[in-house]
């Protein structure tokens, strides 16, 4: 091996090349450190021969009188520069990814390009010892064409410059620009990449993306707001229409309370009245969901209020029908009763009437009666560790106490009345026989009971606790 490096120091030049080239081809990203070191050590040992075999890249290759043996130190020379300044571009490029990310990646390419532009000139001028002037003159004639070629591109690479030196928004972020909306899932030299809500790829020129009004829904990152419209007619009284609305939006419980959800009236006209629930939840991921619950609480509170949404085609009225009798209606589990078997029920309902905070059935507690909430909001507050939490709300149509007359047992749950609430009570002495005669009904109350089991479970079950690893570099990394 020295007998090679002595002999054909050119050869072992040329190999050194290629073994970095291989090797920053073979090993993974993964291994991005090694990768690193094992660049520079080449370089090390690359300059060590160049320089100890006299071709010095600061001067033109010795051996003028030996053509190949000149072109050859030429081309390692120049080599050098190269080598030297793509092992500079990566150290960079590893420095700002630490410090920046991704969304640096302009800016890097940009150094990239500079780096080696001078390595460039510096190549011709020293080791082809050419006149730099001139060729920067060239150059910059050069640069005037293509620059009034490339116009549009110029425009696009230097808005990128600027978008991400200002960096209004970064990837992952979910955007508007111009009303196009989408995660952004790149940004390159030319142009913005969105992924849209329909799953297609939206390309927008850095221009354009410069000059356009930007809306990024991901800051700030601990919220994100989230409204909804209903348009209710014009007669329906406005004080009602904003009471059942805020008892819709205190149903939801993944509204956050600060800053505290409203309720307020956007607009009105001699067709209808649209009113607006606004609010902000923790993760971008809740909004469709939350937007989702919050139409299905406003129709409930709405219609227990007395007041159905705006349609073309308006509903007939229920005049003729009692309350008892319509919330046996819109109950999912007395709906499939006959409609004598509805004015019976319904005639055997009791209206009973909570304050806020006031509790409705204790954790534990048996019940003989069946509870159906005609208003307001419940609160179901579960025990975990020995300390309560609320798992749930709940609100007009559902029912509480089921466990007590299906199986004379309790549940786990605690329900208190969060707002003020209306229930309607059926005692079980009544309501037994009717379900032992419905066997669907039965069913369907069995299936609510073994799924609020199932989720009290699942809520209050222990959650293993992960022990941190110790030793040696976790104890390094706190002190670092």
């Amino acid at each position: 091996m020295l007998s090679l490096l002595t002999e054909h120091p050119l050869v072992c030049a040329f190999l050194l090349i290629l073994i970095d080239l291989g090797l920053w081809r073979l090993v993974g990203d993964q291994h991005a450190p090694w990768k690193l070191l094992m660049r520079v050590v080449i370089f090390a040992l690359f300059s060590l021969l160049l320089f100890n075999e006299g071709m010095n890249p600061m001067e033109p290759a010795p051996w003028p009188d030996n053509v190949p043996l000149h072109l050859a130190a030429t081309g390692l020379q120049i080599g050098w520069w190269l080598f030297g300044a793509r092992m500079l571009t990566v150290l960079i490029g590893a420095v700002m990814m630490q410090r920046v990310g991704h969304t640096g990646r302009l800016l890097q390419d940009l150094l990239g390009a500079v780096i080696f532009l001078i390595a460039v000139i510096a190549a011709l001028a020293y080791v082809l010892d050419l006149p730099v002037k001139g060729v920067l003159a060239t150059s910059g004639a050069l640069a005037i064409i293509v620059g009034l070629a490339l116009q549009s591109t110029l425009s696009d690479v230097f808005s990128g410059i600027v978008l991400n030196t200002t960096k209004p928004y970064q990837l992952d972020d979910y955007i508007s620009i111009d009303g196009m909306e989408g995660q952004v899932i790149d940004i390159d030299w030319r142009a913005t990449r969105l992924q849209t809500s329909q799953g297609c790829m939206a390309v927008i020129p850095n221009s354009l993306a410069a000059k356009a009004k930007i809306i990024n829904f991901s800051r700030p990152n601990d919220m994100f707001g989230i409204s909804i419209s209903v348009e209710v007619s014009p007669h329906a009284r406005p004080n009602t229409v904003i009471d059942a609305l805020e008892r819709a939006m205190q149903g939801c419980r993944a509204l956050m309370d600060k800053p505290s959800p409203s309720v307020g009236l956007k607009s009105a006209s001699n067709t209808g009245a649209i009113y607006e629930i606004s609010g902000f939840v923790a993760s971008m991921d809740e909004k469709r969901s939350v937007r989702n619950q919050l139409y299905d609480l406003a129709y409930r509170h709405l219609q227990a209020s007395g007041v159905n949404l705006l349609s073309s085609v308006e509903p007939a009225p229920l005049s003729n029908l009692s309350r008892p009798r319509a919330l046996l209606d819109s109950s999912p589990i007395f709906s499939t009763l006959r409609q004598e078997e509805k004015e019976t029920f319904s005639q055997n309902m009791t209206l009973q009437t909570f304050r806020a905070g006031e509790t409705i059935l204790e954790a534990g507690e048996v019940s003989d009666h069946l509870f159906i909430i005609e208003s307001g909001v419940v609160s179901v507050t579960l025990t975990r560790h020995g300390a309560p939490f609320e798992s749930g709300r709940m609100g007009p149509g559902e029912v509480i106490g089921e466990a007590g007359i299906l199986t004379d047992s309790s549940v786990p749950a605690r329900f208190a009345a969060k707002t003020f609430c209306g229930l309607y009570r059926i005692e079980k002495s009544y309501l037994k026989p009717c379900l032992d005669a419905r066997h669907d009904i039965n069913e369907a109350m069995k299936t609510l009971l073994d799924y609020r089991l199932m989720k009290a479970r699942t809520l209050t079950q222990e959650v293993p606790v992960t022990v941190a690893k110790k030793g040696f570099l976790q104890w390094l990394r706190k002190r670092v």
